[in-house]
């Protein structure tokens, strides 16, 4: 049990070191963010339906 306790003591402390990005900073890196999962996702749509048709047409 006292080292469950020592842990999160320890958790407590290394917790108040980081340096928390500040609202301007979290929008700006979530903006980033989505944007790049929005774009992947729309590439690699597009790259399956030119694999599947490829495909189709190889058939």
């Amino acid at each position: 049990m006292k080292k469950l306790a020592r842990f999160f003591i320890s958790v407590k402390k290394e917790m108040k070191k980081v340096k928390w990005p500040n609202r301007k900073d979290m929008i700006k890196y979530s903006i980033a963010t989505i944007s790049f999962v929005i774009f992947f996702g729309i590439f690699f749509t597009c790259i399956d339906f030119i694999v599947a048709a490829l495909t189709q047409v190889v058939k």
